[in-house]
């Protein structure tokens, strides 16, 4: 059995670690900082091949002795961005295979650097944004012959809103934060440009609801560097309810919290709920040219929550883990075909999907046109 050690046991990695050992194929040897971390996940997943540790990640001492102890095949971080880099050092160093969740953009890129010549896949940005959003974006841009617009959407919301952001906390907040906070970047004029965060707005209906989007870092993924020179526009924005982006501008930029993060981060986990009755939504658009005549195709998608293992896990939750295990399953599937850097676009999605993780990003409410 192919070993994985995962670091980082929270909302993502406790459902990838469930996946993952679920399957019977590979053993499972999880890291998490947090003592409570570590005793409900002994007791949630009971397994001969699932093994979970008291382990400090930003102790790189420490965790270079876990690593070391594990002998792992591949590595997953499932841990706030700013850890990924001394991950993806020790994952080099110990010959193993590389994931991570990061929608930031320079730690994706100092991954690229780390990974040069390697000859195990380093496979950044798995998830749901980016990740399979990008997947879906290349499936679409092979159908034409010349693409001249490519639009991606995705939003991770309550069902029920019942608070002035119309938001619930259902992933990393320090992720989100970064997020409205970056910088952006998309292609216009078939050139790579920077967009500013929180500009960009616009609505858009899906099943008769109406929703705005907004522009956020990170969601593009690699796809902006692959087609720059290739595609007349593309973009990535967030969906929200009409009147959240009002709201986090004035957090953001008129009361300056994007430069006093971590008063930003206490404000929203002390006054914003979590929730597992959420919906994630995927929405796609491409328009291109086919046999000289234009041509649009969409993928719009809704998700809801799931019971996996005998738990009810969020849709965000779903999403993001499905979208890590199907790629860390191909990359397993299909030994010595990824080396060094691999981008999300790398992977079909016929594959994706065909995948037995990928299942779950299947739905009665999906459509491909």
């Amino acid at each position: 059995m192919d070993k994985i050690c995962i670091l980082g046991g929270g909302k993502i990695g406790s459902l990838i670690a469930t996946l993952l050992v679920e399957c019977g194929d590979f053993e499972i040897c999880l890291g998490d900082v947090d003592p409570e971390v570590v005793a409900r996940l002994k007791k949630d997943i009971g397994s001969n091949h699932f093994q979970v540790s008291l382990i400090d990640v930003q102790d790189s001492k420490a965790l270079g002795r876990f690593i070391e102890s594990v002998e792992p095949d591949g590595i997953i971080s499932s841990l706030p961005y700013y850890c990924n880099l001394v991950v993806g050092e020790m994952a080099r160093s110990c010959g193993a295979h590389y994931f991570d969740l990061t929608e930031d953009v320079t730690v994706t890129k100092g991954i690229r650097e780390i990974s040069e010549g390697a000859p195990k896949a380093f496979v950044p940005q798995c998830g749901l944004a980016p990740g399979f959003i990008s997947i879906v974006a290349h499936e679409l841009m092979t159908r034409f012959d010349t693409v001249d617009m490519v639009k991606m959407r995705v939003g991770a919301l309550p069902v029920n809103p019942s608070n002035v952001l119309k938001y619930s906390l259902t992933w990393s907040t320090d992720g989100l934060i970064n997020e409205y906070g970056n910088t952006c970047y998309g292609i216009e004029n078939r050139q790579e440009v920077p967009l500013l965060p929180l500009e960009g707005y616009e609505t858009i209906s899906i099943d008769g609801l109406l929703y705005e989007a907004f522009n956020t870092s990170g969601g593009l993924g690699t796809l902006a560097d692959t087609f720059a020179g290739k595609v007349r526009t593309m973009n990535y924005k967030t969906l929200r309810y009409p009147g959240h982006c009002e709201k986090i501008h004035l957090l953001m930029n008129d009361l300056k919290l994007n430069d006093d993060r971590e008063t930003l981060k206490r404000i929203l986990e002390k006054a914003v709920p979590k929730t597992l009755q959420d919906v994630v939504l995927i929405y796609t658009s491409v328009t291109g040219l086919r046999k000289g005549e234009l041509y649009e195709e969409n993928f719009v998608q809704k998700i809801y929550p799931q019971t996996i293992a005998g738990k009810l896990w969020s849709a965000i939750q779903v999403t993001t883990a499905a979208g890590m295990c199907s790629v860390v399953d191909l990359v397993f599937e299909r030994s010595g075909t990824y080396r060094g850097f691999v981008t999300q676009e790398t992977f079909d999605l016929t594959s994706i999907l065909e995948n037995r993780f990928g299942r779950y990003f299947q739905s009665d409410d999906s459509c491909s046109t």
